[in-house]
C-alpha cells in the first residue's frame, strides 16, 4: 500500500502548499511576465532595439528557454529525492528515475531541434505535449515535481498557437493545482475540493496573464510596425530633401544664368539707347557737313558732333559703372526730360515740346532714368521712321504711378506688321518694354497707317530714399 493512500498521515508528514514556493498559487505570476518577456523572443529580439537594460533582460529570457527545463527538472529529481521515502513506494523510485532519463531525452531532443523549428509547428506541439504529460506522471509520483511542471506555463504560448496555448496552460493547471492540493489523486473529499478551488485560481491567473501576454505580443508586433513604417518615411523624407536640395541648386543655376542674361539685355539696352544713339546723331551731323558748302553751318554740325561725341563718352562710363543718366546726375527728370527734348528737337529739326501735369515729386533713380530712356527711344525711333512733324511729350504723376506719353504725328505703322523680332525682341519697343518691367510697368504702343503713333509708358510712383 502506498503511504500517500492515508490521509491522516498525509496531513502530517507533507509540508504544507506554501512553503514550497515553485508551487505556490502564486506561482503563475512569473510565467506571465514570461509570456510577454519569452514567448516570442525569437521573432521579437531581431526586428527590435532594445535599450541596454532591455537586451540584457531578453538575453537572460533566452537562456532560460535553452537551460531552464533542464535546471528545473535537476531541481525537482533533488528536492523529489530528498523526499522519495515519504511520497514513494521504491517501485515508483524506479519509474520516476525511468521518466526523468526520459524528459532528459525529450529536452535535449527538442534543444538539438528547436533553432529550425517553425513557430507553433506539429515538432513543437509535440514536445509541450510529452512534456506536460511526463510532468503530470511525475507529479502524479511526488507532488514536487511539478516544480519541472512550471515549466509549462512558460512556454506554451511559444510552441502553441493562441487557442492551443490556452489549452496547454488549463493542462499545466491541473498539474499545479494537484500538487499544491496534496499530490495527485486527491485523496479525500477536502482534497478535492482544495484541488477544485486552487485549479480555478491557477486556471484564471494563467488565462488573464496569457491575455496580458499575447497584449503584450501584439503591441510589440505594432510597435516595430510602427518603427519600421517611420523608418520607411524618413527614408523617403531624406530621399525628398535630396531632390529637393538637387532642385534648389538647379534653381539657384538658373537664377544666376537668368540674371547673368538680364544683366547682358541691360548693358546691350544701355549701348543701344546711349553710345548708339550718340553715334547715329554723330553720324547725322557730319552727313550735314558732307552735304554742306557753307562753313558757318559745317562748323555749327561740327560742333554738335563734338557735343555729342563728349555726351556719348560720358555715357559709356557712366554704363561702366552703372550710374544714372548723365542728364540725371543734377537734374530732376522733368528738367533732364526738357533738356532731351530741346536737344533732340533742334538735332532733327521737328518741333517738339514737354507737358508736365500733376505734382512733382521726386523719383527713385532707377525709375527716373527708366522714364528717361523709354523718352529717349521713342524719340529715337521718331526720327529714324516717322517722319513726323510734331512731337508731344507728357509727363504725368498720378497717385502710385508715372505715366509717360510720346505721340506724333508721322505716318505711323501697323503694330501687327512688325517682324517679330521688333515685337519681342531687339532694342526698339521690346528694350522700352522691358525697362518698363523690370521696375513692374508696362508700355503700350498705339499706331495707325498714316495716324501718327503714340507710345505710353506707366511705372510704379517709388519716391526718391
Amino acid at each position: 500500500m502506498r503511504l500517500s493512500d492515508t490521509a491522516p498521515w498525509r496531513a502530517a508528514r507533507r509540508p504544507p502548499a506554501p512553503a514550497t514556493s515553485p508551487t505556490s498559487p502564486a506561482a503563475p505570476a512569473a510565467p506571465a511576465k514570461g509570456l510577454s518577456r519569452g514567448g516570442r523572443w525569437r521573432a521579437l529580439l531581431p526586428e527590435t532595439e532594445p535599450s541596454p537594460g532591455g537586451e540584457l533582460l531578453d538575453f537572460v529570457w533566452a537562456r532560460f528557454f535553452v537551460h531552464g527545463p533542464y535546471a528545473l527538472l535537476a531541481l525537482a529529481t533533488l528536492v523529489s529525492g530528498a523526499s522519495a521515502p515519504a511520497f514513494m513506494t521504491p517501485g515508483e523510485m524506479y519509474a520516476a528515475g525511468g521518466l526523468v532519463l526520459v524528459a532528459l531525452v525529450v529536452e535535449w531532443r527538442w534543444s538539438a531541434i528547436r533553432p529550425g523549428v517553425p513557430e507553433h509547428g506539429g515538432a513543437a506541439q509535440l514536445h509541450f505535449a510529452l512534456r506536460t504529460l511526463i510532468a503530470f506522471v511525475l507529479t502524479w509520483l511526488n507532488p514536487l515535481f511539478a516544480v519541472y511542471a512550471v515549466m509549462g506555463y512558460f512556454d506554451a504560448t511559444a510552441l502553441l498557437s493562441r487557442r492551443a496555448a490556452r489549452v496547454g496552460l488549463l493542462a499545466t493547471a491541473v498539474t499545479m493545482a494537484g500538487s499544491q492540493s496534496g499530490g495527485l489523486p486527491p485523496a479525500s473529499g477536502m482534497n478535492w475540493t482544495l484541488f477544485g478551488a486552487l485549479y480555478v485560481l491557477n486556471a484564471t491567473l494563467c488565462v488573464a496573464f496569457s491575455n496580458i501576454g499575447v497584449r503584450d505580443t501584439e503591441r510589440a508586433r505594432q510597435r516595430i510596425a510602427t518603427i519600421r513604417e517611420l523608418e520607411d518615411t524618413n527614408a523617403r523624407l531624406e530621399q525628398a530633401l535630396a531632390e529637393n536640395a538637387g532642385l534648389h541648386a538647379q534653381l539657384l543655376l538658373q537664377a544666376r544664368e537668368a540674371g547673368i542674361s538680364d544683366e547682358r539685355r541691360r548693358i546691350a539696352a544701355e549701348i543701344h539707347d546711349t553710345i548708339a544713339q550718340g553715334l547715329t546723331g554723330i553720324i547725322t551731323q557730319l552727313q550735314v557737313v558732307q552735304s554742306t558748302d557753307d562753313p558757318a553751318v559745317a562748323r555749327r554740325h561740327v560742333d554738335r558732333a563734338a557735343g555729342l561725341a563728349r555726351h556719348s563718352l560720358g555715357e559709356a562710363r557712366r554704363s561702366v559703372h552703372n550710374l544714372t543718366p548723365a542728364a540725371l546726375e543734377h537734374d530732376t527728370l522733368p528738367e533732364a526730360l526738357e533738356r532731351t527734348v530741346g536737344a533732340w528737337s533742334d538735332d532733327h529739326g521737328v518741333t517738339a515740346g514737354l507737358t508736365v501735369t500733376g505734382t512733382e515729386e521726386p523719383l527713385h533713380d532707377e525709375v527716373a532714368a527708366t522714364l528717361l530712356r523709354i523718352a529717349q527711344e521713342a524719340l529715337a525711333n521718331t526720327a529714324r521712321h516717322a517722319r513726323a512733324t510734331r512731337v508731344g511729350v507728357t509727363l504725368s504723376y498720378m497717385d502710385g504711378e508715372v505715366a509717360l506719353d510720346i505721340r506724333d504725328d508721322g505716318r505711323g505703322f501697323d503694330p501687327r506688321s512688325l517682324p517679330p523680332r521688333s515685337r519681342t525682341g531687339g532694342f526698339g519697343l521690346a528694350g522700352m518694354r522691358a525697362r518698363a518691367e523690370r521696375i513692374a510697368g508696362s508700355v503700350d504702343v498705339e499706331a495707325e497707317p498714316g495716324q501718327g503713333t503714340a507710345v505710353s509708358a506707366r511705372v510704379p510712383l517709388v519716391r526718391h530714399g
